[in-house]
């Protein structure tokens, strides 16, 4: 079921202390370890999974090796993100590989991406846009609330509309990234 909460103070802290241990055991294999996604933008309501972003040099198995001892189990199923309108949809640049964490643990969703590849990049100007633009994120989480309202039983249906949002939330963050110079902070991690 799909079940958007409203913003948690504890959700920081919580990436936060998953990350140390993520960088404790990925070390140099983790070139970066982002909070990505809703709860990484204060005030954004959210499910209450958190998004962690591991940007790899590549896709290595001994990132997988380590992801597994730490608890994480792999989503064979999901190897690639959505490709946005307009972008180069050469697979590679989309490919990834999706953890979860156990039942015992946080719930978390884990992206492991390749440093430089468009996917990697999209998580993280997409976190800061939001954050350096309350009033978009307080009508994505409205949008968000609305779909898990009327399809709670449909994850197709919800990122089916949740996606192009996205994207169009993307076109802004872009023009916003020229107009500011952005570019991606320190890790998180």
């Amino acid at each position: 079921m799909i079940e958007i909460v409203q913003y948690r103070p504890s959700w920081p802290e919580e990436f936060s202390r998953m990350g140390r241990t993520l960088r404790s055991e990925l070390g140099e294999l983790a070139l970066r370890i982002d909070h990505i996604g809703s709860t990484s933008i204060p005030g954004l309501a959210a499910k209450d999974v958190l998004d962690i972003q591991v940007t790899a040099e590549d896709l290595e198995p001994r990132i997988a090796q380590a992801l597994t001892q730490t608890g994480y189990r792999r989503v064979e199923a999901i190897v690639s993100d959505h490709v946005p309108p307009g972008q180069d949809a050469e697979p590679v640049n989309w490919r990834k590989w999706m953890f979860k964490t156990s039942e015992n643990q946080r719930a978390a969703n884990l992206h492991v991406r390749v440093s430089g590849r468009p996917n990697q990049r999209y998580p993280l100007l997409f976190r800061d846009y939001l954050r350096a633009h309350p009033g978009a994120a307080r009508s994505y989480a409205l949008i968000k609330m609305v779909l898990a309202r009327l399809h709670p039983e449909d994850l197709d249906a919800y990122y089916a509309v949740k996606d192009p949002v996205c994207d169009i939330i993307m076109d802004a963050g872009e023009e916003w990234a020229l107009l500011t110079g952005w570019q991606s902070g320190p890790p998180d991690a």
